[in-house]
């Protein structure tokens, strides 16, 4: 299992200026969808060998869940597929970070109306529905590629959204590699 250790050299990563491309992903509180996007996405990165040109992390949209760490039930999905949360502490998305990321992966309809209505001029482009990266659901409207939040359901809601976050995460490496290419960094497929 993948350990604090891991983590805590991701958030190190967050205040080196070495990291070219960073990802931010958001939902309302901070504690299911976007720790799991971040834990998820930041492993598969690593995975990818794409883990010292990318850094993850994650916010909310409200300040409802700050300074809590995540849902115990998110932690359990996460932990059965080999991943650890220990250390996550919910924050909310601040307005600096729109010119500190190169992509702003919203895990809801609302987060991404409200992130690209508060964004900056030249900014709201950063700003994509997560699922948008699924090639299942991307032909669809917006209004169709959301995921709702687990926080209100059971476990096998937080299963459900392991499920659509991991359907996207192909996608968004494939992404990040085209991303890293125009940055002048050649990562292998």
């Amino acid at each position: 299992m993948r350990d604090a250790a891991a983590a805590d050299f991701m958030l190190g990563r967050m205040n080196s200026t070495a990291s070219p491309y960073r990802i931010i992903t958001v939902c309302t509180g901070n504690i299911c969808r976007s720790p799991m996007a971040e834990f998820m996405l930041a492993d598969s990165l690593r995975a990818a060998g794409l883990a010292e040109h990318v850094l993850v992390d994650s916010a909310g949209t409200t300040s409802y869940e700050v300074g809590r760490p995540i849902d115990p039930r998110a932690a359990r999905v996460l932990a059965a597929h080999g991943l650890r949360a220990r250390t996550h502490v919910a924050r909310q998305f601040e307005a600096a970070w729109y010119g500190e990321r190169e992509l702003i992966l919203a895990l809801d309809v609302d987060h991404y109306g409200h992130l690209r209505e508060q964004a900056p001029l030249g900014a709201a482009e950063k700003v994509r529905l997560l699922r948008e990266f699924d090639p299942a659901v991307a032909h669809l409207d917006h209004l169709d590629q959301g995921i709702e939040d687990p926080w209100f359901g059971d476990q096998s809601d937080f299963e459900t959204t392991w499920r659509l976050i991991a359907a996207s995460v192909p996608g968004i490496i494939a992404h990040v590699r085209r991303e890293l290419a125009t940055l002048g960094l050649a990562v292998d497929a």
